[in-house]
């Protein structure tokens, strides 16, 4: 599916230097680089926080491809995983009348009155790795990121397939986060709801994971499973289960969702039993789109990225070869 953007009418009043800028973005944007530079885009990033390795390795990506040499004069934000800080960083950048608004939704709810004047103001709006749930009507041109929901089906097919009978403990993210809504639900999709004899979030942060395990050891005592919805808390999951005396990987078995480098680690080492990556390298991907956008291509609503499977069977060769 495609949407074309057309430049906001803002842009049109701007100088006459800024409108042939935007004209030759078309090429690349690659000029000499620098926010003087007639070609370069300013783009302003809401990255959600740093809450796992994973949204690190993401934002380093994603630095690494909007660059000054690349045609780009990033304003980047952390939103310390607080929907008010990005709503905040967000009304900032229409301030500042960038080219484009790129963001990572910390929840999927709450955007109405921001997109709405993000579209009020004509500025395009590009969604990174989450989405969004809101009654603005085309609150953005186009979205790149994982398929969640697909994530949580492999991980409930493994499952399926290989523990029919586990009684699951269903480790979720953000409570209202497209990742924590779609994983969850194709994860039961595939083992079903009764599989599932427990759930907390764990927020993605490995210590939350931690505590929210603890708990659940005392509270479903016959648990052998757990589904954490990213490595960070699947981490977590293991030192509450070493604490209690038990053997992660084993007594407890645990699937997980983004293939990290310590994700891939604990794998490797037994305590996971199997890892659907989500792959956080896609800055390169997320330039491209933004040059388009500037230049007024059409450009696919969706852009997936690609994700891969890991058993124990994975080898030192490819836990080396790993970007994050």
């Amino acid at each position: 599916m495609f949407r074309t953007f057309s430049k906001r009418a803002g842009l049109l009043a701007a100088a006459t230097v800024s409108a042939l800028a935007l004209a030759s973005c078309s090429q690349g944007a690659s000029g000499d680089g620098g926010s003087g530079d007639s070609d370069t885009i300013r783009v302003g990033f809401s990255q959600l926080g740093a809450e796992s390795g994973w949204r690190t390795a993401n934002t380093e990506s994603v630095k690494a491809s909007l660059t000054e040499d690349a045609g780009f004069d990033l304003t980047f934000v952390d939103a310390q995983q607080k929907q008010e800080n990005q709503i905040k960083a967000l009304r900032d950048f229409i301030d500042q009348d960038v080219d484009v608004i790129a963001f990572s939704p910390v929840i999927e709810t709450g955007w109405d009155e921001v997109l709405q004047d993000i579209k009020d103001s004509g500025i395009p709006v590009v969604l990174v790795d989450r989405t969004v749930t809101t009654t603005v009507e085309d609150p953005y041109v186009t979205w790149i990121g994982a398929d969640f929901r697909l994530e949580g089906e492999m991980a409930g097919e493994w499952v399926a397939e290989n523990h029919p009978d586990a009684k699951i403990f269903q480790l979720q993210g953000t409570l209202g986060s497209g990742a924590q809504v779609d994983r969850e639900e194709g994860f039961e999709a595939a083992v079903g709801a009764d599989a599932i004899i427990g759930e907390a979030t764990g927020n993605f942060t490995r210590a939350e994971g931690k505590v929210a395990v603890e708990a659940a050891l005392q509270a479903y005592p016959d648990m052998d499973m757990i589904f954490a919805h990213n490595d960070d808390m699947g981490l977590g999951a293991v030192e509450a289960i070493e604490a209690a005396g038990l053997t992660p990987g084993e007594d407890i078995k645990i699937v997980t969702v983004d293939a990290v480098r310590d994700g891939l680690q604990a794998l490797k080492d037994g305590k996971f039993n199997y890892v659907v990556e989500c792959n956080p390298v896609f800055g390169d991907q997320l330039a491209e789109l933004i040059k388009q956008v500037v230049a007024e291509e059409d450009v696919p609503l969706e852009t997936v990225v690609v994700d891969k499977t890991f058993d124990q069977s994975i080898t030192q060769e490819e836990l080396d070869a790993r970007l994050y």
